[in-house]
């Protein structure tokens, strides 16, 4: 029996496993890299060892280090998680030669089906010999991952090889394993994929579908289930392909299998031999514990011959610590606040005021509404987003709400060329006009500004001057101090009430009410960031027309080619790579012209500001 589980992963899903485990009274055992000593995933469990080093390849990613993590701290069984090393079958294989309990498929299983080519092979799928034009586009994918790391979209074939070697390097600081392939990309096709669980004595659960569409970096986004709108001829054909896939390879344990369907068709992807992230919608609907299930199957149980009737419909928000708007390129900075509405489940990793980085995913939670209709699910999750009160660094947030509103989402009319199609829209400014007054009476309310006081002569009114983040709009707010308090400079709008945490505005007889958090000269106002700008610029501050400078801290992983101080570049040209987050980011030519600086080499490690390059005209 199953007494103490040591979680092989970090973040949300060590905190969920621990939950459950707590539930099940198994002791726990975290394992933690030297940025997440005080995570909360460390916090959550009974103990916890230390995986020296920063980086997944030094510490998530050494099976070594994590088994003897797990002899020496007592524990009976590992749970990989997903991601780092639960799709690798030698890492199973040590577990159980240390004499331990894996909590997922047999080795055998996965390696038949985690490397996506052999699954392919498995499945019946012929694999797409060498790439010409008439071939375009194509996708090249990670054979041993998953999340969207190590995918590319290739349209020229003058691009292939590039993106082959930068799908290589993804895929090894991701997974360890840098072997990719190539594969038709199917335009406007729907993601569907169907939950399994399978114990040792035969019995096999098909736990409906779920439909995750709605991707970035083909890394998905927004998720559901059931899937909605399925033919019924789809559903019979995805179901039958699970459930081949499943006895094929002698599987056990929970898994998910994927596919594209488009056209009426369903293609077969791949199969996952873990937890997906988006079990959570699955478990709201089936009214299960997927963990404990997985827990239970390991310990030798028996399912019951058929899983719980499905009810209802469920739909999962990924809130990531990104900017949409800036190609979503991760955010990073100190976490202040994180609440949600209590009508919505919150899954996460993260806890308030925890460091976000650059060595890890940047997801920040899973935020997941059920309800007994599909519209009502989505138009709970949309209105919890709304009104979260996240505090730190730029999310997308925002984009979570309006893709929930957007009517090809409402109308599940969505496939996975959603937000290529809509991003703009999606991601344009809709300020609200009154935050900046609300952030700058907040700030005068806490006497934490230099503000003058009360005089009893008229004087000019206090000025303060915002910039909206990540947007970069500027406000500039005038106020007074009179006897009866704070007053706005304009006579169209009434103080009503003034704290450090709560602000009402009376404007065109309408109140308004603002929440309102101050760290240091940041100002969080009903979600939105703002920035206090002081009065005059620093001239060591300036920066030379056409600098590059890093969006994100980072490590720059690569140069282009001919690529140097006095080349001539082109607007949109690649000058080099940046990895943080586990990914690859370009760093373009804004214009045509003449590359006079390159101050950063290959290796070197970058502050968010950093300058990496200068193009004049």
């Amino acid at each position: 029996m199953i007494t103490s589980v040591l979680v092989a992963n970090r973040g949300e899903i060590a905190c969920r496993v621990f939950r459950t485990c707590r539930d099940l009274g198994i002791r726990t055992v975290a394992v933690h890299s030297d940025p997440d000593a005080d995570a909360l995933h460390v916090r959550e469990a009974d103990l916890a060892v230390r995986l020296p080093g920063a980086t997944p390849a030094e510490t998530y990613l050494r099976a070594d280090l994590v088994v003897k993590a797990a002899l020496d701290a007592g524990a009976d069984a590992v749970h990989p998680g997903y991601g780092f090393l639960s799709e690798n079958a030698a890492f199973a294989r040590a577990v159980t030669d240390a004499g331990l309990a894996w909590i997922g498929p047999p080795p055998e299983a996965i390696e038949a089906m985690a490397s996506k080519t052999r699954a392919k092979e498995l499945m019946g799928i012929a694999p797409l010999g060498e790439v010409t034009g008439a071939d375009l586009p194509v996708l090249v994918k990670a054979a041993a991952g998953g999340g969207g790391r190590g995918m590319r979209v290739v349209r020229e074939l003058a691009d292939l090889e590039d993106e082959l070697v930068a799908a290589r390097a993804e895929a090894r600081s991701a997974f360890g394993d840098g072997e990719v392939f190539v594969e038709p990309y199917v335009e406007g096709g729907r993601h569907v994929e169907v939950q399994v669980l399978a114990d040792t004595h035969g019995t096999v659960w098909l736990l409906g579908t779920r439909d995750c569409s709605l991707q970035r970096r083909h890394q998905k986004v927004i998720e559901e289930a059931p899937a909605p709108g399925l033919d019924p001829d789809v559903l019979a054909a995805v179901a039958a392909s699970a459930e081949r896939a499943v006895r094929a390879t002698g599987y056990v344990g929970a898994g998910t299998v994927e596919f594209l369907v488009a056209g009426g068709t369903a293609h077969f992807l791949e199969m996952n031999t873990r937890l997906q992230v988006e079990h959570p919608v699955t478990e709201a609907v089936f009214g299960i514990d997927l963990v404990a299930l997985q827990v239970r199957v390991a310990d030798g149980e028996r399912l019951e011959p058929e899983p719980p009737a499905p009810r209802g419909h469920a739909v999962e928000a990924r809130l990531y610590a990104e900017d949409p708007a800036a190609a979503f390129a991760p955010q990073t900075g100190t976490l202040h606040r994180l609440a949600v509405p209590p009508t919505v489940r919150l899954d996460t990793g993260c806890t308030n005021g925890d460091t976000i980085g650059v060595h890890y995913d940047a997801m920040l939670a899973k935020v997941v509404a059920y309800a007994p209709t599909r519209a009502a699910a989505v138009r709970t999750l949309a209105g919890a987003l709304e009104r979260a009160e996240v505090h730190g660094p730029v999310t997308n947030r925002d984009l979570l709400v309006r893709s929930l509103r957007h009517p090809e989402f409402t109308g599940a009319r969505m496939d996975t060329g959603f937000y290529e199609r809509h991003l703009a829209d999606l991601t344009a400014p809709d300020e609200d006009p009154y935050a900046p007054l609300a952030a700058a009476l907040a700030r005068a309310a806490t006497g934490r500004s230099r503000f003058g006081g009360f005089r009893n002569v008229p004087s000019a009114p206090q000025v303060r001057r915002y910039r909206t983040e990540p947007v970069g709009t500027e406000h500039e707010v005038r106020y007074r101090h009179t006897r009866d308090g704070l007053a706005a400079d304009d006579a169209a709008v009434r103080v009503v009430h003034a704290s450090p945490t709560r602000v009402v505005l009376e404007v065109g007889g309408v109140q308004r009410k603002f929440t309102v958090g101050a760290y240091g000269d940041q100002v969080y106002v009903n979600g939105t960031a703002l920035t206090a700008l002081p009065r005059f610029t620093d001239p060591s501050e300036q920066r030379a027309p056409g600098s590059l400078l890093a969006p994100m801290p980072g490590t720059v992983v690569r140069i282009a080619d001919g690529i140097a101080e006095g080349a001539r570049v082109e607007a949109g040209q690649t000058l080099l790579w940046l990895e943080a987050m586990k990914m690859e980011h370009k760093i373009t030519a804004p214009s045509a012209g003449t590359l006079t600086a390159l101050p950063v080499r290959t290796g070197r490690q970058v502050e968010v500001g950093a300058l990496l390059a200068v193009v004049t005209d």
